[in-house]
């Protein structure tokens, strides 16, 4: 954690007994202080709460449950609380906290520092994260954090493919479901990390579920979630990442602005997380329409699929032709492989775009994602496949190569590979409407 200097501070020996270092940082009327405990030696961490000009009630409210919290928890990835006393001296006048220090970086200064993290990476922190949550929410009462950011979560010990031990820090904002009834809640939170029901005052486990997603959509985007797209308050991220669909899935589930689409445990969170194709098994709020009949699904994917690409061959004749006045022997046997290829790469790319769909996006609860992964799947396998099949065809029969070659080969895998991605977006747009969405 990174700190600043203090000014007169740094010659303070708070209680007799805390030898200020650093700050940390720093709120309207708050300080975080790296110190020394001069009985221990041991670096801590000193919360201050000064009764100045910008002193409010609430914040002592706040500050006050934040201590109480502090004293009830026990876990590795938590600060532990160490001590607590009134400041009344000439200089100062107001409450402090000491908690144990960690020294580890923030996700927000890896994200400053510019580190990247992968899909695999990001959940393992949400596994870790999650496990943390699941400690916090079944206290009785249930403690609620109530403001998951990057910059309150820490990362220590980095090495190779693990990400670390991870700690949650900051519990400034944290609520148990005991302080809600009857009273009225403080908002408190941040803005993009905070879910729609927060803004009301209201804040349950569901809440810090929504700002651990919209955490882990900062880490992969390297974007505030503030800034990113939104459409219905649902945070649009999809074009900014290269993710798995169902992990894709998983964050849009655990960013839905609507609390009861949300998971409604950590426990099923991170069993879907572990297992995305069971989405659905938990996720009920998502399915927006009606789910597809298998054979209906099949049967339309492969009759798009193939009319589009004898359409596809039709083009592909007329190249053949053009090169027959060049090279009969090409040119004849370019017509026969190109209604035999024509046929085959209709057909098999309505098997895979039938295949994808049913596996992960059935029922369809993400069209843009669906649309996106059917096309670029389909563009990119069957140009390829032309392009070798094309080619080793072609040589077995003519034995030579020559522009005419590779732009008859080229040409021709081009126009099915693109006739194809056309067809998947046909099959997709069917599968939307029929989808009810």
């Amino acid at each position: 954690m990174s700190g600043q200097n203090i000014g007169d501070l740094s010659k303070e020996i708070l209680a007799d007994r805390y030898q200020c270092d650093r700050r940390l940082g720093k709120q309207a009327g708050r300080q975080t202080l790296l110190a020394r405990d001069l009985k221990t030696q041991q670096q801590v961490v000193v919360k201050l709460l000064s009764f100045s000009s910008d002193f409010n009630w609430e914040d002592l409210k706040l500050f006050e449950r934040e201590v109480e919290t502090l004293k009830s928890l026990s876990h590795v990835a938590i600060p532990r609380y160490l001590d607590s006393f009134e400041i009344d001296t000439p200089s100062r006048k107001g409450f402090a906290l000491v908690q144990s220090y960690i020294e580890a970086k923030s996700l927000q200064e890896y994200l400053s520092d510019g580190r990247t993290f992968s899909e695999s990476e990001v959940k393992q922190l949400a596994t870790a994260l999650l496990d943390i949550l699941a400690y916090l929410h079944q206290r009785q009462p249930p403690v609620i954090h109530r403001d998951i950011k990057p910059s309150n979560i820490l990362l220590k010990n980095r090495s190779g493919n693990s990400v670390g031990e991870v700690y949650l820090v900051d519990f400034g904002a944290v609520q148990t479901l005991a302080t809600q009834q009857g009273k009225t809640v403080t908002v408190v939170g941040t803005y993009g990390y905070m879910p729609p029901e927060q803004f009301g005052g209201r804040a349950v486990p569901a809440s810090d579920l929504y700002g651990l997603g919209a955490t882990l959509i900062a880490l992969i985007t390297k974007q505030h979630p503030a800034d990113l797209p939104q459409q219905d308050l649902q945070l649009e991220f999809e074009q900014f990442t290269k993710l798995s669909p169902g992990f894709t899935n998983w964050l849009k589930w655990m960013t839905h602005p609507s609390l009861d689409r949300r998971p409604g445990s950590v426990q099923i969170a991170k069993k879907v997380l572990e297992k995305p194709q069971i989405i659905n098994k938990y996720s009920l709020p998502l399915r927006q329409g009606k789910t597809v009949d298998t054979f209906s699904l099949f049967k339309n994917a492969i009759k798009r699929s193939t009319r589009t690409a004898s359409q596809a061959v039709g083009a592909c004749v007329a190249i053949y032709i053009t090169f027959l006045f060049l090279n009969p022997q090409m040119g004849l046997a370019g017509v026969t492989l190109g209604f035999f290829l024509g046929l085959l790469v209709g057909f098999g790319n309505g098997i895979i775009a039938a295949i994808v769909t049913r596996l992960w996006f059935f029922p369809l609860t993400n069209p843009k994602l669906h649309r996106q992964v059917l096309n670029a799947i389909s563009s990119v396998v069957f140009t390829s496949a032309s392009v070798i099949l094309l080619h080793q065809t072609m040589y077995r029969n003519v034995g030579e190569v020559s522009l005419s070659y590779i732009l008859f080969v080229l040409g021709t895998s081009l126009i099915l590979g693109l006739s194809m991605g056309a067809a998947t977006k046909s099959i997709a747009r069917w599968y939307q409407k029929e989808s009810g969405l």
